[in-house]
């Protein structure tokens, strides 16, 4: 029987199954309001972006992402996926071997024989597709309500792109701009530099290697007052989703660290009047949210940053032990693998996001 993973928020709960080579992937969700279907063609064009097999950027492996949905016995809506081009055979050489900085190793130790070494089993980015299912029509309800998420490449292996804090607080090209990323193939703003970070990774791919990255997330049109203090910040709620993509391994929110370097009157958000008497930000340094609420407003979006590590399956040789043999041993990673995660992992965190503000906004609607 293949693993579970469960979000509970506070009105969605989901229930993500299968693993990278099972017959089915796929999630449960309950919680949504009575009526709400997916728009298939929509959820279609998101899996599209995340979908493997299509440059030489990301691995080999080719995976339609046809998603189906029915409803469960119990009522909740299923969405699912055939796998269709599974190859555990690749692993098996290395199955008493963990790969360093893969979950083998910590899923042995805590499911033992039940934790699945082909592909990473539930622990590999393949369990994103059903994050997408689920996060794909929160992208549409939320899009009914005046709210968009963009997320772009802010950054691979030391080359940027354009940032949201490159402009100033009104600017309404770099949200037009923005809006062009999920239509291209690399998903940059700046195709100059888009081009040269292709030019990084293909150096990383020739090299038996792979490289990390940084994206950055903008949220347009959130309503002023969602989240509350402490544990129901919305910096957590977002921050929790985010941390259950693989790969990634940090979040900041504004300028983040860079606050550490400031003194409070470089970091500080002025309020001030606009000319139709409505309070607004003067810049957006602490990226839309104080105090885990929201600011609302066209000149404070909710703004984030996260990092993804390289790839941990790289072809180079590298240290490792036999759990068997209880011996240091080498191992060399074969398979179909990402060189960079980072370029396909954008419409992922888009998603990610996507569940975490739409329970969010549900929470709020329900208590009035």
């Amino acid at each position: 029987m293949s693993m579970r993973s469960i979000y509970r928020g506070e009105v969605l709960d989901l229930e993500i199954y299968g693993e990278s080579h099972s017959p089915t992937i796929g999630v449960l969700i309950k919680g949504l309001p009575e009526g709400v279907m997916p728009d298939e063609d929509k959820t279609r064009a998101l899996m599209k972006r995340r979908a493997p097999g299509q440059n030489k950027w990301s691995t080999p492996r080719k995976e339609k992402d046809e998603v189906i949905f029915e409803t469960s016995d119990d009522g909740r809506l299923h969405g699912y996926i055939v796998n269709s081009n599974t190859k555990p055979k690749d692993y098996a050489s290395i199955m008493n071997k963990p790969r360093p900085s893969h979950a083998d190793f910590t899923a042995k130790i805590k499911y033992g024989d039940k934790a699945s070494e082909s592909g990473g089993g539930i622990f590999s980015g393949r369990m994103t597709a059903p994050m997408c299912i689920a996060g794909s029509i929160a992208l549409q309800q939320l899009a009914a309500r005046g709210i968009s998420i963009y997320s772009h490449v802010k950054n691979i292996a030391g080359v940027s792109d354009d940032t949201y804090f490159a402009h100033p607080v009104l600017d309404e090209g770099f949200r037009h701009a923005l809006e062009s990323v999920a239509a291209k193939e690399f998903p940059v703003v700046d195709d100059a530099a888009g081009e040269q970070m292709k030019e990084k990774i293909e150096e990383a791919r020739m090299d038996l290697d792979s490289v990390g990255g940084v994206i950055e997330t903008v949220v347009y049109g959130m309503p002023a007052g969602i989240g509350g203090p402490l544990f129901d910040g919305l910096e957590g709620k977002i921050a929790q989703i985010i941390y259950a993509v693989p790969a990634v391994k940090g979040i900041e929110f504004g300028n983040g660290f860079e606050a550490a370097a400031l003194r409070g009157s470089e970091n500080n958000d002025a309020f001030r009047i606009t000319d139709d008497g409505n309070i607004t930000l003067a810049t957006n340094r602490s990226g839309g949210i104080l105090g885990g609420i929201t600011v609302g407003g066209s000149a404070a979006p909710v703004v984030f940053d996260c990092c993804l590590k390289p790839t941990p399956s790289i072809g180079r040789e590298q240290d490792t032990v036999d759990i068997k043999e209880k011996t240091n041993t080498k191992i060399s990673i074969e398979g179909r693998h990402d060189p960079c995660i980072v370029p396909r992992a954008v419409p992922v965190i888009e998603a990610a996001t996507a569940i975490a503000i739409y329970d969010a906004i549900l929470a709020e609607e329900r208590n009035g």
